[in-house]
């Protein structure tokens, strides 16, 4: 037997769920669909379990794509501060950790339940443990899935499934694969907001570091960025980095000031002048964390006395320590990237509606889409922001 539905979302994530609701709230018989066994589970994990919903600063320069002015029309028509008000009406707590970013006071399971409650309001109908062999296009339009649960109908189809970042929670290509199917172009695609990892001796230095944090600027081709960098067992992390890997390219440098900005070379040369009988070392513990300085003096055999130093020594070690060239041998992958860059190209998509341009009634939104966020909510706010314009679109 075949159900009939009006529209089918599918994928229960932040946009699958947002859209779903959406639709239904305007009298749609709308189903979701997902092949986990439980919805939101990337909001149940985001944020260290607090969910960085949102970021009240988000405008359209936080966001990556091939065409950057696509993401523009949704944004504006569905801002952080709609979502906000959502979340207040829903009485979830919420702090501002970093100017703009929002999180879950208690638990990023206040938003899972938060939209799980209003899909119920509108009438949704939530599938879950339900995977997909095929959809076909029917002659008289809209679309007939052959499921797990049978088969499906509908006269719409809104592909909500993400990316291929963190696998574990049940990642898969399948809606690169549908676009592809209906003639719908995917860009290529790759790992971002994901930690760096090097070998041989640069992955020994580190990993002797390893959970040391310490605040840098770091740059990488347009990129530039004043936040922690963090030491792992494999390489590089922490905020800097991970913003930094949606710039970053195989084979590229990246450069870190780990001194953040300052003039390292004044700085040194006003202590050798004040200061001179002071040890290298010393100096440089008042700076930085003491291990991480020890370390310095050891790769580069920073010992003796401040006034032992010539100008040509102060020129070399300011060099070490304003712009470290670093090349990393890649990244940790779709393991633990946060999203993923590339996918469905805007191009071919409609950025009022999502509709595919050459494909009536097939519809793509969120992650799966071309467009990616910077760290700090805003990928959430692109979820929420082309989930509400699909839904309202249908």
């Amino acid at each position: 037997m075949t159900e009939a539905r009006d529209i089918i979302v599918i994928g229960a994530g932040a946009a699958g769920l947002m859209c779903a609701a959406a639709a239904a709230y305007r009298g749609h018989h709308v189903q979701l669909l997902d092949h986990a066994n439980k919805a939101a589970k990337k909001i149940l994990m985001s944020g260290g379990g607090r969910c960085n919903f949102t970021n009240l600063n988000s405008t359209p320069a936080d966001f990556f794509s091939d065409n950057p002015y696509f993401c523009i029309s949704a944004l504006k028509r569905y801002t952080p501060r709609d979502f906000l008000e959502l979340v207040e009406r829903h009485g979830i707590s919420y702090v501002e950790k970093e100017p703009g970013q929002l999180f879950c006071e208690e638990s990023s399971r206040d938003i899972a339940n938060m939209l799980l409650t209003e899909c119920e309001w509108a009438g949704v109908t939530l599938s879950l443990s339900t995977t997909i062999a095929s959809v076909m296009a029917r002659e008289q339009g809209g679309y007939r899935l052959e499921t797990s649960r049978g088969s499906i109908e509908a006269d719409a189809v809104v592909v909500a499934t993400g990316g291929l970042s963190i696998p574990t929670m049940g990642a898969t290509g399948f809606g690169y694969d549908l676009a592809r199917q209906f003639g719908v172009n995917v860009l290529p695609v790759r790992a971002a907001l994901v930690p760096f990892t090097f070998s041989g001796e640069w992955k020994t230095r580190f990993s002797g570091l390893s959970g040391l944090a310490v605040p840098v600027e770091a740059r990488c081709g347009d990129g530039c960025y004043r936040e922690p960098v963090l030491m792992t067992h494999r390489g590089l992390s922490g905020p800097s980095m991970l913003k930094l890997s949606t710039h970053w390219r195989e084979g590229e440098d990246i450069v870190i000031d780990w001194f953040a900005g300052q003039d390292v070379l004044e700085l040194l040369k006003q202590a050798r002048a004040e200061t001179p009988r002071r040890q290298l070392q010393t100096w440089l513990k008042a700076f930085l964390p003491h291990r991480l300085a020890a370390a310095f003096s050891d790769w580069y055999d920073m010992g003796g006395t401040l006034a032992a130093l010539s100008n040509a020594q102060c020129l070399q070690i300011s060099q070490h320590l304003s712009a470290m060239y670093l090349k990393p041998s890649g990244t940790e992958g779709w393991r633990t990237a946060e999203v993923t860059l590339g996918g469905v190209d805007t191009r071919e998509v409609s950025s009022k509606t999502f509709e595919a341009v050459n494909q009536p009634g097939l519809y793509f939104i969120g992650e799966v889409l071309d467009v990616t966020g910077q760290l700090g909510g805003h990928n959430f706010q692109w979820a929420w922001a082309s989930g509400v314009a699909c839904g309202r679109a249908l």
